[in-house]
C-alpha cells in the first residue's frame, strides 16, 4: 500500500490543527482513550462542540495557549492509502519546524483563512515549498463557514495564490474550499457549497499522483554504517548499510564511490539477510561490492552513468533558523546526510523579500530570513544540484559551539 506523506503549514488560528482533528475524527482514525480525553478537556468551540485541536497540539504549552509549537505528526490509513500527516507550527519564529516537517513530505497543504486571504506567513509557507522543490501544492481555503460560504471570496483567494504561485514557478496547485470547524469537504462533501463540484480533501489524498523519482535520474546511496562482523560465520564479510535515494539500484550496476572516484561493482543487495535483485526508493538496505574497496561513513555510492558532484565551493538557498545572525567569519558544520564537513559561508549574495520575491542586497541573514549564500568547505562535499536531483542538494547548518542546527540550505550550483 502507498504511503503518502503530507505536512500542513499556514499562519496562526488559519485551523491547521482543527483540519487535521476534523480529519482523523471523521475517518475513525481516534483511539477511544484518545476521543474520551478530548471529551473531558476544558477547550470547546463556541458552539459547544470538542475542539478536534486537541488532537496535534500535544505539549502542555500549546494546550495552554492554544497553537502549535512542535511538528506534531499523525498516522491513519484507509483502503486506499496509509498517511502521515505533519502539522507545522504557524508562528513566524517557528518557521524553522516547518522547514523540517517539509522536508520528508510529498505534499504541502497550505490553509488560508478565508477572511484575511494571502498574507505574509502564506507567502513565507509557499516560498519553502518552491526551495524544497516540494512536488504538489494543495491550498485549503479554510473557515468558509466565517464568509457564508461564498464562492465570490474563495474565487478571488484562488486568483490572488495563482499569481503568487506563478512567481514562485509552483506548478502543479489544486485548491478546495473547506470548514474543518464544520466538516464541510473534509471527509464528506459539503451541501452548503454547492457551487464547487471538485473533490474533498480525503478524496483528494486518496487520488493525488505523486511524482516519483525516474531510474532515469540515477540513484543516490549515502552509506552510513561499515558492516563488518569478523565473526566467525562471517570472517570475511563487509557490506555498506544506508538508505537509497532515487530509483533504478540493481545488482550488476557500475558503482563510482565518492569523493575518492574509485569505481567498483554492486554484487549484492541484502535486506534482512534475504538477497535482493533491486532496492526501491527510500529502502534501507546493504550493499555488497565486487571489490575491496576503502569506504567509510559519509561516502556515496552513486550511479556511474548518473554520478554527483563533488566541490569544495558551491552556492547555495538557506533558511537561518538562529536567533543569532549568520556570521560569515564563523565556522560552521554542513552536514549532508551521515557526511559532517568543515565550512564557511564566504558570502551572502542577498536575502529574499518574501512578499515581493525580490532580491535585497547588503543585508544580514537573521532569524527565519531565506537568502542565497556561497559557502566554501574544508573537503569535498558530494552532493547534487536542486534541479538535477533536489532530495539530494538538501543539508543541515551546525553551530559547533553549541550543536544547535542553525540553518538548512539548497545547492543551487557549484560555484
Amino acid at each position: 500500500m502507498q504511503i503518502l506523506k503530507f505536512i500542513t503549514a499556514g499562519s496562526v488560528d488559519d485551523g491547521k490543527s482543527t483540519l487535521i482533528g476534523r480529519l482523523l475524527y471523521d475517518t475513525n482514525s481516534i483511539l477511544d482513550d484518545q476521543l474520551e480525553a478530548i471529551q473531558r478537556a476544558n477547550r470547546k468551540n463556541d458552539d459547544g462542540t470538542v475542539d478536534l485541536a486537541i488532537l496535534t497540539d500535544g505539549l502542555k504549552a500549546e494546550r495552554e495557549q492554544g497553537i502549535t509549537i512542535d511538528v506534531a505528526y499523525k498516522y491513519f490509513q484507509t483502503e486506499s492509502r496509509k498517511f502521515i500527516i505533519a502539522d507545522a507550527p504557524g508562528h513566524i519564529q517557528y518557521t524553522r519546524n516547518m522547514v523540517t516537517g517539509a522536508s520528508n513530505s510529498d505534499l504541502i497543504i497550505i490553509l488560508i483563512d478565508a477572511r484575511k486571504g494571502v498574507i505574509e506567513q502564506t507567502k513565507r509557507h509557499s516560498f519553502l515549498a518552491a526551495l524544497l522543490s516540494l512536488k504538489q501544492v494543495l491550498v485549503c481555503v479554510n473557515k468558509m463557514d466565517m464568509v457564508d460560504f461564498s464562492n465570490e471570496v474563495f474565487e478571488n483567494i484562488k486568483a490572488d495564490y495563482a499569481q503568487l504561485a506563478q512567481k514562485l514557478r509552483l506548478e502543479k496547485v489544486d485548491y478546495i474550499p473547506v470548514s474543518a470547524l464544520k466538516g464541510d469537504n473534509i471527509v464528506y462533501p459539503s451541501v452548503r457549497m454547492p457551487w464547487y463540484t471538485g473533490p474533498g480533501l480525503l478524496e483528494y489524498l486518496e487520488n493525488v499522483e505523486i511524482e516519483t523519482s525516474s531510474p532515469a535520474q540515477g540513484w543516490r546511496f549515502p552509506v552510513q554504517w561499515v558492516v563488518r562482523p569478523q565473526s566467525e560465520d562471517l570472517p570475511d564479510y563487509r557490506g555498506y548499510a544506508g538508505r537509497v535515494i532515487g530509483e533504478g539500484l540493481r545488482t550488476g550496476d557500475e558503482v563510482i564511490i565518492l569523493p575518492s572516484g574509485v569505481r567498483s561493482t554492486v554484487s549484492g543487495i541484502e535486506l534482512d539477510r534475504i538477497p535482493l535483485e533491486t532496492a526501491e526508493n527510500g529502502q534501507s538496505v546493504i550493499l555488497h561490492l565486487a571489490d575491496d574497496v576503502d569506504i567509510s561513513r559519509g561516502d556515496f555510492i552513486v550511479q556511474a552513468s548518473h554520478p554527483s558532484e563533488t566541490a569544495r565551493s558551491f552556492e547555495a538557498d538557506i533558511a537561518w533558523f538562529d536567533q543569532k545572525p549568520l556570521d560569515t567569519g564563523q565556522v560552521y558544520l554542513l552536514q549532508n546526510h551521515s557526511k559532517v564537513s568543515r565550512i564557511k559561508i564566504a558570502e551572502v549574495e542577498y536575502k529574499y523579500d518574501v512578499n515581493t520575491q525580490e532580491q535585497l542586497f547588503g543585508e544580514e541573514i537573521r532569524l527565519n530570513d531565506i537568502g542565497k549564500v556561497r559557502i566554501k568547505a574544508a573537503d569535498e562535499i558530494v552532493f547534487d544540484t536542486r534541479r538535477n536531483f533536489p532530495e539530494n542538494s538538501r543539508a543541515i547548518i551546525i553551530d559547533p559551539r553549541t550543536n544547535i542546527t542553525v540553518g538548512a540550505v539548497i545547492i543551487q550550483e557549484v560555484a
